[in-house]
């Protein structure tokens, strides 16, 4: 299975997949451009998305919950992941990094083969999600930086196309509505609450891997694309 999803979603070196659709998805390639690296640092952040293959067969996503002592977003659900650091080559390497530090994750465990079209946080951060496969689970012995992490714990990604567990609000921002997506759920490890930034993210890796859009269906713009529409306006 891993060596079909890598095979799906690798990339020529060099390059960045974008894709979008309602929710969702159109393919483009961009060609990275090295010579822009230093100024792509600036306000630039990467996140894990760390897929393994569960019991029963299904992909499962490594999540977070923010240590409490944080100064921004205490206590909620994230991927690991963080701002981009001098000594970071490139979005790989910040998220493996970052992956490292906050829940003792080694980078050789994990095959990095995509990076994903790039966010924006409410704090105006470029934020790239990095697809990686943990093929060795077992190897994976997580050891929490509790300044930054108060749990770790995994869900299966498809559930980030199903209405089960899903709801939304409808929120405004620079006077415009958009619809915010929450995903509510619950294991042995507590109940959390997953929304926002990496709702959303999960949501866009859902549909990239799985190659559909979500069961549910918002009458407004999500975050995301309120953002990009009032950007181009």
């Amino acid at each position: 299975m891993f060596q079909r999803l890598a095979k799906q979603l690798q990339l020529p070196r060099g390059y960045e997949e974008v894709e979008k659709d309602s929710c969702g998805i159109k393919s483009v390639a961009v060609e990275n451009d090295q010579s822009s690296c230093v100024n792509r640092r600036e306000r630039r952040a990467a996140v894990l998305i760390c897929l393994f293959e569960g019991q029963e067969g299904e992909l499962r996503v490594i999540l977070t919950k923010r240590s409490m002592k944080m100064a921004s977003h205490p206590g909620d659900v994230a991927l690991p992941g963080g701002k981009m650091e001098e000594g970071d080559v490139d979005d790989s390497a910040t998220a493996l990094r970052e992956a490292m530090e906050e829940i003792g994750l080694e980078p050789n465990l994990v095959q990095v083969v995509a990076t994903l079209e790039p966010f924006i946080s409410q704090h105006l951060l470029r934020v790239v999600p990095v697809v990686g496969l943990l093929a060795r689970k077992g190897d994976f012995r997580p050891s929490l930086n509790t300044d930054e992490v108060d749990a770790i714990f995994d869900v299966p990604l498809e559930m980030f196309l199903k209405e089960d567990n899903y709801r939304s609000e409808e929120r405004e921002w620079m006077g415009r509505k958009y619809t915010l997506h929450l995903f509510d759920f619950e294991s042995e490890k507590g109940v959390f609450l997953i929304w926002g930034l990496t709702a959303s993210i999960l949501i866009h890796a859902a549909s990239v891997i799985y190659g559909c859009s979500p069961c549910f269906k918002g009458h407004l713009p999500d975050f995301q694309q309120l953002q990009r529409s009032l950007t181009r306006t």
